[in-house]
């Protein structure tokens, strides 16, 4: 084993941590949304607003997150990242402790903020570290987020049990960080293809989707999977708990179960990508997602709800890594690629959380969700565009359409 291919494993393993540690932040707050709801007295439209910050802070991050790995390089960008999300869940602490709904938005904005960075970086690096190893690395990335997140609501549904308040919840996810940061730091310092080069540093986003149309329907993918994945973070445990009565105890177990869902179909969905190739799994992610979500919503009790949570799931799972992984293969220049998805698809996450909420407070949440349903269609439909590219400049890939 040569020494380039140690480095790309240590690389890959650092961003395994990364996305390890960006997961359990995010669900360290989305267990919590009852009870920040409660500690700031809102209504489900307020909430929705409170959200907002969080997209806000994404979509801020996104549209930044090129020029700054450009920059200061994706090493640097994600160790940022990571410190901004970190900083994000203490304003959450504040605002719960001074029932402040603008000072937890700002603290959710932050969070947003640096999942993003972070988030971009990383998958410039993912893609770089999947050419080197020639086989799938992103799908991995993306299940060490679901396991995060799959840990980080294990922890919060053990915290909700306990009785301990939003802040000093807050404040112990940010102690448990600490060391994850310590690790992902070591691991991406100086990484080979954390700066690209000078014709990834300027192509914009017009120029890169005029080299390559297809990214507008690969766009309208990750909008799609993006908004299945999103919907579940942002509003499943108030889901089950308003249109079911469940205690926020439950809410928080059957988000549990969804994120451990995720975590399992992105590990084991590695060896259908790679037998079967990134159309026909997208496909049929889009089909079983949008059964899912079908099932929640016309749901008669809990158990059925829970089952549905399962199968929304499995469906959402590979959805966004295979359109970032497929997407940055199949032309030339890939961190401008994944910086134009990224933007395209973030977009589900700055809508999506309001206009849900909104819908919401009008219709009930569960109804809300046809609309994440109608978006399916998108990955059973245009699935085709995540094939190769024709012509002679197609790049290799690992994918069994190659």
């Amino acid at each position: 084993m040569d020494a380039s291919f140690q480095e790309l494993l240590r690389v890959r393993r650092a961003l395994f941590g990364c996305f390890l540690a960006i997961g359990f932040a995010m669900a360290s707050w989305i267990v919590r949304t009852p009870s920040i709801r409660d500690a700031l007295d809102a209504s489900t439209a307020q909430m929705g607003m409170v959200l907002f910050g969080f997209s806000l802070g994404s979509m801020g991050g996104i549209l930044q997150a090129g020029r700054i790995v450009a920059r200061v390089g994706a090493d640097r960008a994600i160790l940022a990242g990571l410190g901004l999300a970190a900083s994000g869940l203490l304003g959450v602490a504040g605002g719960t402790l001074a029932a402040s709904a603008w000072l937890a938005g700002l603290g959710l904005g932050l969070v947003g903020l640096g999942m993003a960075v972070s988030e971009v970086a990383v998958n410039v690096l993912g893609a770089h570290v999947e050419r080197g190893l020639s086989r799938p690395v992103l799908t991995a990335v993306h299940g060490c987020f679901s396991l995060g997140t799959t840990v980080g609501a294990a922890c919060g549904l053990l915290i909700v049990a306990w009785g301990i308040s939003v802040a000093w919840h807050m404040l112990v996810a940010c102690a448990i960080l600490a060391p994850m940061m310590i690790h992902v730091s070591r691991g991406v310092a100086g990484a080979p293809g954390a700066r690209p080069g000078a014709g990834a540093r300027h192509a914009g986003f017009l120029a890169t989707i005029g080299a390559d149309p297809r990214l507008l329907l690969i766009g309208l993918i990750v909008v799609a999977v993006a908004l299945a994945e999103g919907a579940a973070n942002d509003w499943l445990p108030l889901l089950i708990v308003d249109a079911h009565g469940a205690s926020e105890k439950t809410g928080s177990l059957l988000f549990t179960a969804f994120a451990a869902t995720m975590t399992a179909g992105r590990f084991l969905g590695t060896g259908a990508l790679r037998r079967f190739g990134p159309v026909a799994v997208m496909r049929v992610s889009g089909i079983i997602g949008a059964l899912g979500i079908l099932a929640v919503i016309l749901a008669p009790n809990l158990y059925l709800a829970g089952a549905a949570v399962v199968l929304w799931g499995i469906g959402a799972s590979l959805g966004f890594p295979v359109a970032m992984s497929a997407g940055a293969a199949n032309g030339p220049n890939p961190a401008a690629r994944i910086g134009v998805l990224a933007t395209i698809g973030y977009t589900a996450f700055l809508v999506g959380p309001p206009m849900l909420g909104f819908i919401g407070e009008r219709i009930g949440l569960s109804l809300a969700m046809l609309v994440v349903l109608g978006l399916l269609a998108f990955p059973i439909v245009f699935a085709f565009a995540l094939g190769p590219a024709r012509g002679p400049a197609a790049p290799e890939s690992y994918s069994r359409s190659r």
